[in-house]
């Protein structure tokens, strides 16, 4: 931020309130359609309280005995008890025990045997076992196995190459070789293959006049690519391409500022997915009040210090 300019506030309190009454809902609209993703949900809220610095407003021993409840006999987690398994259930189910520090309850062989066996002979993933490929199951499966110091289950040199094989002309990535690019999937450790240039004024091009940022050309801007684009400008270091601080106050005008929550544009309804990543774009912006989020793993800075630093 820069100049005199200043961006608007952030609701704080209300957030953490809406987000505790999400927790605890079981019955309503949104707990429903969130019923077979409940552990993505869960993720997205805690990790938004403790940006704010309230993790402390829930009860641990009680989350991490329901996330435990949703591992599968073969490693994975699925959304919710009883659910089939995923790899995108089985990072939440990784993250949220690591905001917690209880990532030692775990079987660790056994989720990354899971891991692992979803991998490709082409070194692509899939999501389960019944066989999508997308290349953002490569990273949550190179992420996952990172925060459980177990990436020497996975062919790494295989998954790299696979998603580099997914680079476009225009610089950006897609879900699969040949697919349109898009933000979302242009996150990975290999950084050295990657044209930083070509690769950040794509993603710079996807802010738009109001200062949101949208995931590919011609589409709406949505508060979720506040995460997704920024955190690839940053691990690329070139996040002074765009405006931050129309950005910023695209996010804080997405806000309900009287019942808490972000919505994906002014004026719709919020829900707990857009109030984290909004808080998290806001973290990635260095807002003040919001802790600092790591751009690879999306969680705390201080988490990720203490699963690999001890500190």
């Amino acid at each position: 931020m820069s100049g005199n300019q200043r961006m608007g506030n952030l609701a704080v309190d209300n957030h953490v309130k809406y987000i505790l009454s999400v927790e605890k809902r079981k019955d309503d609209f949104e707990s429903v359609v969130m019923e077979h993703l409940r552990l993505n949900g869960v993720y997205w809220g805690l990790t938004t309280l403790d940006l704010l610095g309230k993790l402390d407003t829930v009860d641990a021993d009680e989350v991490v005995t329901w996330i435990m409840k949703c591992q599968h006999e073969s490693g994975g987690f699925g959304g919710n008890i009883g659910h089939d398994p995923h790899i995108l259930y089985t990072i939440s189910a990784v993250q949220v025990l690591a905001l917690f520090n209880k990532l030692h309850v775990l079987d660790i062989e056994k989720v990354a045997s899971y891991i692992s066996a979803l991998q490709n002979e082409d070194g692509s993933f899939s999501g389960d076992i019944w066989g999508e490929v997308d290349t953002r199951f490569s990273y949550i499966a190179i992420c996952c196995l990172s925060i459980l110091r177990r990436l020497d289950s996975i062919n790494v040199e295989k998954a790299v190459n696979y998603i580099v094989s997914c680079k476009n002309v225009d610089g950006g990535f897609g879900c699969t070789p040949g697919g349109e690019s898009h933000a979302g999937q242009t996150i990975t450790g290999a950084l050295h293959h990657i044209d930083k240039d070509l690769l950040g004024w794509w993603l710079c091009e996807r802010q738009v006049k109001n200062g949101g940022l949208n995931g590919r050309p011609e589409k709406l801007p949505d508060v979720c690519y506040s995460w997704w684009v920024l955190s690839s400008l940053i691990m690329i270091d070139r996040v002074h391409w765009i405006d931050k601080q129309k950005l910023g106050n695209f996010i804080l005008d997405c806000q309900d500022t009287e019942n808490g929550g972000i919505s994906d544009r002014p004026d719709d309804a919020v829900d707990v997915y857009h109030t984290f990543f909004g808080v998290a774009g806001l973290s990635l912006l260095e807002f003040p009040g919001v802790k600092a989020i790591d751009p690879a793993y999306a969680l705390p800075v201080d988490v990720v210090n203490r699963i690999f630093f001890g500190r």
